[in-house]
């Protein structure tokens, strides 16, 4: 059983995140979504932005090192778009982790990440926010992180292709993702 914490797109703590956590919980794990927008939710990506801005970088970081206090230190850092970002705000100072989950969005690999680390990465292909060229930089950078890396797309997928509420949302790639998930979270 792991204990995992996911961090919001962002738009903010919505079904998505915590459908996510129920899904997870009925497979077995300890699975945990913290708002880190204190209770506000966009309408659309572009007010999502705007919040994200409007409440800054830092506090959203500041909240979720606040939401990992008593967490253990194997807890499987995770996040949806933004919150990919987010989970690799953290990371370096988690060092212990059972593994990260990217979903919907690459982020940064820290230099001081432990060798043989977990990570599984999803991604719609084509991403209009993760081209190409910056996820095959990304796969490099990971390969010489020597990082336990598994990176999966799904063509024709929209950016969060995981959210039923969304344009973006493709039933089988969401299903074959949180299938892939629940594998990677079985094996750690």
């Amino acid at each position: 059983m792991a204990t995992v914490i996911l961090f919001h797109s962002v738009y903010g703590l919505r079904p998505l995140e915590l459908d996510a956590v129920e899904r997870l919980q009925a497979a077995g794990h300890k699975a945990f979504a913290p708002d880190l927008y204190d209770g506000w939710v966009a309408s659309s990506i572009d007010e999502g932005f705007e919040l994200k801005d409007e409440i800054g970088w830092p506090t959203i970081c500041e909240r979720a090192e606040w939401a990992m206090a008593g967490l253990p230190p194997s807890t499987v850092l995770g996040g949806f778009s933004m919150g990919a970002a987010v989970a690799a705000s953290l990371w370096p100072k988690q060092l212990q982790t059972a593994g990260v989950l990217f979903l919907h969005s690459i982020a940064q690999i820290p230099e001081n990440a432990r060798e043989g680390s977990p990570i599984q990465v999803h991604l719609a292909d084509p991403d209009r926010f993760e081209p190409a060229e910056d996820v095959a930089a990304w796969r490099s950078a990971a390969a010489r992180s020597k990082l336990a890396a598994d990176v999966f797309t799904y063509p024709g997928a929209g950016h969060l292709y995981t959210d039923a509420s969304l344009p973006d949302y493709d039933a089988k790639a969401a299903d074959l993702t949180w299938s892939r998930v629940i594998h990677f979270l079985d094996a750690l």
